[in-house]
This record gives structure tokens, sequence and C-alpha cells, in this order.
């Protein structure tokens, strides 16, 4: 099993990092602010005006070190990519796969079962634990729904028709999204779904954390040999990571929004840790990532039992298992691609 790195988050905006030797070297001016062995790190992500040196760029790549630039606003901006690895028979079958609709649907609707039964434990766990604080009964009138969903989307066989019916899911389970904020609500009330640009604290900090979830799966389909841009659900467009967001649909649920709901009900995150721009978007500040980050460190390193091979992985780890698996289903080791179910 993979070990699980450290991510490096470069926060000072005008830092500029280099390569020295078997070192990331980070800069301000000429002051050395840090100095870190390249072995021990599997990301950097960086939120810097100056941004790298090719050299250390280069380096990075050459070692899969995923590398994420980001305005020191917090809008993403690019992520190196460097040579190809694995078999490329792998990725010569996963482009057949994705120009075929009938193989791609039997992907794509087992990632959106692991997506749809996700949405519904996160909202059963509310009930579960919070029952006397929400309204019960709609948000098991929604879990209901999104169960009776599961057969339909089991039985489709049609790529469209499988769209169809994830977005009234998405729909349905976003309608009781503010239910499941218990804290804080006069700085996180959640409305309805926005991003480019989000326009509130909770779609910023939710359009982040997806952002960030989408990179770790990207990086996780290129150290197993997939091509993280050529999906089955999403359809292909220049710059956008197809697969890493097809991988992403059974995962939001669980590593992004239960995790986005945690840091607001315990108020670890609050509304000072946000900034409105002219035009009204709604970015976490350099505060407010300092947090997230450093609870979302905190938060791949816990250990859970993985429910497909039933052994104990670091949460971190997740986006990896899945890749493999998926890369196993492609090459044919599997019969059918084994999404993550949490229960």
């Amino acid at each position: 099993m993979r070990k699980l790195l450290n991510t490096l988050y470069v926060m000072t905006e005008s830092c500029y990092l280099t390569l020295d030797g078997e070192n990331i070297v980070i800069q301000d001016d000429k002051k050395t602010l840090g100095r870190f062995p390249l072995h021990t790190l599997e990301n950097i992500i960086c939120f810097t005006y100056k941004g790298a040196s090719p050299a250390l760029m280069g380096a990075c790549a050459e070692r899969k070190i995923g590398m994420s630039f980001f305005s020191p606003g917090g809008k993403f901006l690019a992520r190196t990519v460097g040579r190809e690895y694995g078999n490329v028979l792998l990725r010569k079958e996963q482009y057949r796969i994705s120009d075929n609709g009938d193989r791609s649907v039997l992907y794509a609707k087992n990632m959106i079962t692991g997506k749809v039964f996700n949405c519904r434990w996160s909202i059963e766990r509310t009930l579960r634990d919070h029952a006397y604080r929400v309204d019960a009964e709609r948000l098991k009138q929604v879990s209901d729904i999104l169960y009776s969903t599961l057969p339909q989307i089991d039985s489709t066989l049609k790529l469209d028709e499988l769209r169809g019916i994830e977005g009234k899911c998405a729909e349905q389970y976003f309608s009781i999204f503010n239910d499941l904020v218990l804290n804080q609500k006069e700085d996180f009330t959640f409305t309805r779904r926005n991003r480019r640009p989000p326009l509130d604290n909770i779609n910023a900090v939710l359009s982040f954390a997806y952002t960030i979830l989408a990179g770790d799966c990207a990086n996780a389909l290129s150290s197993v040999g997939l091509d993280p841009y050529v999906g089955f659900m999403h359809s292909d467009r220049p710059g956008r990571a197809s697969l890493a967001l097809d991988l992403m649909e059974e995962l939001r649920p669980i590593m992004a929004d239960r995790f986005v709901l945690t840091l607001i009900n315990t108020k670890a995150i609050q509304g000072r840790h946000f900034e409105k721009h002219k035009d009204n978007a709604v970015f976490l500040n350099d505060d407010g990532r300092k947090v997230f980050f450093n609870a979302w460190q905190n938060h791949k390193r816990e250990t859970i039992t993985h429910p497909y091979l039933k052994e104990k992985i670091l949460w971190g780890l997740v986006p990896y298992v899945q890749a493999l698996l998926l890369a196993r289903t492609i090459r044919g080791d599997i019969d059918e691609y084994p999404p993550f179910l949490w229960k």
C-alpha cells in the first residue's frame, strides 16, 4: 500500500519556490523561509504571485509530486503535469472506453451510485445524531428519494439518462443542505449551489474543498497510469480533468461536503475567515485557508476501514485506492468498478 506523505502549503503570496539539490527552498526576497526534502512530499500547493522555478517544477514532475498553483485570493490557476507513468496499453483501453458510450456508462453509473449512496449516508448521519435539531421528516423524505433512485441508476444504459438522474439527485440533496448546517446560521446560510464565482461563505468553502479534492484525484489517477483528462461521464473539454471529476463524484459527499459541515458546525471556520471581492465573489482569506488546510491534513491522517478492501487505510489514501481499483477494472482484473460506499 502506498505511504501517505506530506502536502506543503505555501501561503505567503510574495514567496518564490526554488530547487537546491534534493530540497525545495522557499524564499521571500532574499530571505529563506523554509527548506523541505522532496522525498517527504507528495503535493505542493502554492498561493503565490511569483510561483516556482522551472527546475523545481521539473524535479516535482519527475518524482510524481503534485504541484498546484492558486492566486493569493484562492482561485485555481494551474497544475503541473510531468511524464506519463504506467502501461500505455492501460491508457489506450481507457480511451477506447471513453469513446464508447455503452462501455463508459458502466463505469459512470457505479461512480454515481457511490455519490448518491454517500449523499444519503450524510443525511442519515445527521438524522441519527441531531434529529431533534433538524426537520427530521423533510430530511427523511429526501433520503428516501435518493434511495429510490439507486435501482434507476443501476438499470440505466445511456449517459444522458444517467446525467439527468444525477442532476435530480443533486437538486434533492442540496435542497436540504442548509438543514445540515447546525451552527453559525448568520454566516453560513445555504440557499443554492453557486460557483464561478461562489457568492457566499458556504459556497466559497465548498468550491475550495472540491478544487483541492479534484487535484488529489487527478494526482491519484496519474500515479496509477491513467489519464485524468479523459473521462467516462464528464465530457472531454480542453483543460478539464474529466476522469478526476468522475472519480470525485462518489467522494464529494464524504470527503468534501461532510468535512466542510464539520468545519462550520464545530466553529473551526467562521465568518471572519472570508473576504468579498468587487464582483461579489466570496473567497477564503489567508487565515481561513490556514484553518482549512490544517484541518484537511489532520483529517487525511485519520484511519478508516475501506468498505471494499476491508483493510485499514488513511482517509488521504482513498482517492489513490479508488484510482487503483479503477485501473484494475479497466485492465480486466476486476469484473466491475467498486465505488466507495461509506457506512
